[in-house]
């Protein structure tokens, strides 16, 4: 901006004020040119890290509920949700400036969640209690449908295309059912390999990817029909936990926690068709917009790793606290 002509000092102290009151009141306009912040989730600690991704120094940390251990973008992109599971809330922050939005309390043991695509929908899974529940969404408010007894230990949920069912794994009873949203009950439950975790649907969601904590690898279950058929076995690394898709349409990551890497699944031929070793147990993962950096949290380090995909190398490690646990930016590849 340019200064008035002939302006005195007391013109020249206006001027500055008003320009700083129209910043306060546009605090946006200030920070556009910053890209959006990378977060992570210290589970340990019950906070989150938020990460300049151009200088990468943690900017600062958020205060949270009790044992949180799952983060999540809304489908919209307007929140980033800390499910604060000990604490039986959920925190709301804003993915671009990482204030806090607002806390919602009452939503008991929220270990993993998921909105469905339409957000009419909201899935939590129970993880100390055993229990899925299965929230009506107004755009403003959640309102609890139903809770569904499950099998011990409920662990990762994914949500069809449809925004119809949810399907949910049982890390201590190797299960996974599948949940109908509109009349919240069970339409399935089938045996899984031992202590499943995440779930990825492929193929249009006729395929489901199971991760196996407690195995080498991902299950591949056909799910097409009215009941599941277990079809393959994709042989990954051990720990097989988390996944993320590459942003390409073409392949998905698998993070193997006791392996100690990243597997790059081809989701044609589902088979692996590469391997990135990333250290200290690596966990959740997020991709950079660009598709050439992965973001993995290591879990026992207290890094966030930096994974450059040209080159298959680690590039940089961000301090953070204890137990990273998940990783969200909203400068991020397709999600699907």
């Amino acid at each position: 901006m340019r200064l008035p002509a002939r302006s005195n000092g007391r013109r020249v102290t206006a001027f500055l004020f008003s320009c700083l009151t129209a910043l306060a009141m546009y605090p946006a306009a200030a920070t556009a040119a910053e890209p959006p912040p990378i977060f992570v989730l210290n589970s340990l600690d019950a906070n989150v890290s938020v990460i300049n991704p151009v200088d990468w120094t943690e900017k600062l940390r958020i205060p949270t509920g009790k044992e949180p251990h799952h983060i999540y973008m809304t489908p919209d992109e307007k929140s980033v949700i800390v499910a604060n599971s000990a604490g039986d809330s959920l925190t709301f922050l804003n993915p671009r400036t990482a204030e806090v939005q607002r806390v919602v309390y009452g939503i008991l043991d929220p270990y993993q969640l998921q909105f469905s695509r339409d957000m009419k929908w909201f899935v939590t899974a129970g993880n100390r209690l055993n229990h899925v529940d299965v929230y009506r969404w107004d755009g403003k408010d959640l309102k609890l449908a139903k809770r569904i007894a499950s099998g011990k230990t409920p662990s990762h949920i994914w949500i069809d295309n449809t925004s119809t069912i949810a399907y949910v794994t049982m890390q201590d009873s190797d299960e996974m059912i599948a949940v109908d949203l509109p009349t919240q009950t069970v339409k399935w439950r089938t045996t899984t390999g031992a202590m499943p975790a995440d779930i990825f649907g492929v193929h249009n969601d006729k395929t489901l990817l199971v991760g196996l904590t407690g195995s080498d690898g991902v299950q591949v279950f056909d799910v097409a029909g009215a009941e599941p058929k277990l079809v393959g076995k994709i042989p990954t690394g051990k720990g097989a936990h988390a996944f993320r898709s590459a942003g390409d349409g073409k392949s998905v990551f698998v993070s193997n926690r006791v392996a100690n890497s990243i597997s790059r699944i081809d989701l044609t031929t589902l088979k692996v068709v590469a391997t990135y070793p990333v250290p200290g147990g690596p966990d959740c993962m997020d991709v950079s917009a660009d598709g050439k950096t992965l973001y993995v949290t290591s879990r026992w380090a207290k890094k966030l790793s930096v994974v450059d995909l040209a080159s298959n190398k680690v590039v940089r490690q961000v301090n953070v606290g204890r137990s990273p646990h998940g990783v969200w930016t909203l400068d991020h590849a397709k999600r699907i």
